[in-house]
């Protein structure tokens, strides 16, 4: 099993109420295995010419490459914010069993 075909996705959101029914639509549609929400943290960026700081939380999610476009489309929509950080990582390696769950907890049964 390739490590290459998973890949973990990441946001961050101002809202952690918000992020977590982001978190669960997912779960629901089987788009990923699991989200992790981390934080709060501070986040300093540039936005629109203004130094900004904002407290967010950062939320992780695992799922198989194939379904990254899915999975990053699906946030962006839910998001608050006019242009959110979605962004892929590639899983390189991982345990076996891992990414196994991640396949199996991503791939509806068959009907």
């Amino acid at each position: 099993m390739k490590s290459l075909n998973y890949v973990q996705i990441q946001f961050a959101i101002d809202d952690p109420q918000r992020a977590d029914e982001i978190v669960e639509a997912l779960l629901t549609e089987q788009l990923i295995a699991c989200g992790q929400r981390t934080g709060p943290m501070v986040s300093r960026y540039w936005w629109k010419g203004s130094l900004e700081q904002t407290e967010e939380w950062l939320v992780l999610l695992k799922t198989r490459a194939e379904l990254s476009s899915r999975v990053t489309e699906a946030v962006v929509n839910h998001h608050p914010y006019e242009t959110p950080e979605v962004i892929t990582l590639a899983i390189i390696d991982g345990s076996a069993p891992y990414l196994e769950w991640i396949r199996n907890s991503t791939t509806p049964p068959s009907t």
